[in-house]
């Protein structure tokens, strides 16, 4: 951002990141209160998981840093994107005590090798920006990677169903609203690994970019 520090830049976009994340979070756990369907609790906490995350990142760009917040934020990043695939895997009934069993196990293994392995900083110029351990990567993969292909699945699935819809605007606009949860899922779920890029701030360019999309797909 021209006529900003770096430092300045950084904080800009992840206030504005967190404000719109914490709106649709907001708006998705009252949707979760009007029909209590579990979609939309998950949903609703996954988001604010999300928020939370953002929230580290604001404080990594004040300069704020230690092992426990560091630890904390790559908990975050693993859990928002199971807990947006344990929204969607409320769509197939039949996997639900099987994913609930696996997102257990999974998790309970990030957290307890959190408590063994030292991260380090990891924050350059104020973003998050350099590799994590390997044992990390590969706990972190294994939760997200079937939680993103789950989400990618559902909201698949549910464009095919929006041809049952007679009246062309109504299913133009289901699916624009799939498509945008798709991409936007998918900004939101590979945002924990552009620090590792060239560009560290692809980070926040796939976090702004996820929400938004969310925003059109889930509102």
């Amino acid at each position: 951002m021209e006529g900003f520090s770096l430092q300045e830049a950084v904080l800009i976009s992840v206030l504005i990141i967190d404000i719109l994340s914490i709106t649709l979070a907001l708006l998705m756990s009252l949707k979760y209160n009007k029909n209590k369907a579990k979609t939309y609790l998950f949903w609703s906490a996954g988001l604010w998981v999300f928020a939370i995350s953002v929230f580290l990142e604001i404080l990594f760009a004040l300069g704020i840093y230690n092992e426990f917040l560091i630890s904390t934020y790559v908990f975050l990043v693993a859990l928002l994107v199971e807990l947006l695939a344990l929204g969607s895997i409320q769509f197939f009934p039949k996997f639900v005590r099987v994913y609930y069993i696996f997102c257990l196990l999974s998790t309970l293994a990030l957290f307890i090798s959190l408590f063994f392995v030292n991260i380090g900083n990891i924050i350059q110029n104020y973003v998050v920006y350099g590799a994590l351990p390997l044992v990390t990567t590969i706990i972190s993969s294994i939760i997200t990677f079937p939680a993103a292909s789950i989400i990618i699945i559902s909201a698949i699935l549910t464009i095919k169903r929006t041809s049952k819809y007679k009246d062309r605007s109504v299913k133009f606009k289901k699916r624009v609203q799939m498509i945008s949860i798709i991409i936007g899922v998918l900004f939101v779920s590979l945002a924990g690994t552009f620090y590792i890029a060239s560009y560290p701030e692809l980070l926040y360019w796939s976090e702004f970019g996820g929400i938004v999309l969310l925003w059109i797909g889930f509102i």
